[in-house]
């Protein structure tokens, strides 16, 4: 994963993206970084798929991978973490695409592997069960662990929320006591801003991923190490059956017996 995460961001260049090529997607507030943090300290992403205003593929994983940057940008040194709140206020079949669901599901699970800490999917409709069902099998094990299902009119649902967030702070639309609403003029500024604090992140050589020659370096440092992991595991695969002994042989074909005697 490291190896194709490397290979990826040389290519891609996720760190370059900037707030003016993506503007455009952002004009619903279909995706925003919150401006506030749940009781561990972890960026919030808010996501509101049923106010999806694009068509392109292409375009709608772009300004993903920009939130994913930004959000990664903003966490404290001691957390390495995100939370996803997904409101599906608006969010109807119509809304969905399975493609931009495949991709999106590959962008995260294979290129920002262990950054979701939890997914809350708030007030999701029943016609949402059909979509899940072909959702699943795009996710692993551990990501669909880490999704929590969450009602506004279920109290013990509701205990995840006042567990998890500041209901001070914590938006209205998420049981909150906050009355603010996405401001896309605002975020634009918060987000220029964000920009220059990348750009100076970057320039600082403050990180492996702000400089292609490491990166190149480190992949190849990757592939070798993976070479010599595979290596040792060969040899030494080969050095224990050479040195089975007789007995080890004896035990293990009464053991294959018996389990074959007891099926």
């Amino acid at each position: 994963m490291l190896k194709e995460t490397v290979k990826w961001r040389l290519e891609y260049k996720p760190e370059s993206i900037r707030w003016d090529d993506i503007s455009h997607e952002a004009e619903t507030g279909k995706i925003y970084r919150a401006d506030y943090v749940d009781k561990y300290g972890r960026a919030v992403l808010v996501m509101r798929p049923g106010f999806q205003n694009t068509t392109s593929t292409e375009g709608q994983i772009k300004y993903l991978v920009y939130c994913m940057e930004n959000a990664i940008l903003s966490l404290t040194a001691d957390q390495e973490q995100m939370v996803w709140l997904i409101d599906f206020q608006g969010w109807t079949m119509a809304s969905v695409s399975v493609k931009v669901t495949r991709e999106t599901a590959h962008v995260l699970q294979d290129y920002y592997p262990e950054r979701l800490g939890l997914g809350i999917l708030y007030n999701p409709p029943r016609i949402f069960e059909s979509f899940w069902k072909i959702v699943k099998p795009f996710l692993d094990h551990k990501t669909y662990k880490k999704v929590k299902f969450v009602y506004s009119d279920d109290t013990e649902s509701q205990k995840i929320m006042t567990d998890l967030f500041d209901v001070d702070k914590l938006e209205s639309a998420f049981g909150g006591r906050n009355p603010c609403v996405f401001d896309f003029d605002k975020y634009a500024e918060r987000m220029r801003e964000d920009d220059k604090k990348m750009d100076a992140f970057l320039n600082s050589g403050g990180s492996l991923l702000s400089q292609e020659k490491s990166l190149s370096s480190l992949l190849q440092k990757t592939e070798s190490s993976i070479s010599e992991a595979l290596s040792e595991a060969s040899s030494e695969d080969s050095f224990s059956s050479a040195t089975e002994s007789p007995k080890q042989e004896g035990i293990k074909s009464h053991s294959e017996n018996g389990m074959q005697e007891h099926h």
